[in-house]
């Protein structure tokens, strides 16, 4: 059996759906929308990587470098924001970090 890009698509599809799906069902974690939100980003790169490799063009796979350096940069602020949050609050329940509005 051969891996052809429709499989590949529906994987990524599936991923991506199931990223939509945590964010929605879970708004309380701050970690876990982290989580989401980056496996939303895998789930494109997968899609690049697949059209990249069956269109036999390597823009897609440079183009999955630079959004992993973003996802990465991503995650580190976000987790430096959520310490400074846990240690100022005690909490990294969204629901109690109202007092951030302006």
């Amino acid at each position: 059996m051969t891996l052809t890009l429709g499989h590949f698509l529906s994987l990524g599809a599936m991923l991506f759906a199931l990223s939509v799906i945590g964010i929605f069902l879970n708004r309380k974690n701050l970690i876990i929308l982290l989580m989401a939100i980056e496996l939303m980003l895998l789930a494109v790169n997968m899609n690049f990587v697949a059209f990249s490799y069956y269109l036999q063009d390597m823009h897609g796979q440079i183009f999955v470098f630079f959004i992993l350096t973003v996802a990465a940069a991503e995650s580190a602020i976000g987790l430096a924001i959520l310490v400074q949050l846990f240690r100022n609050k005690s909490s990294i329940n969204v629901d109690e970090l109202n007092t951030l509005k302006g």
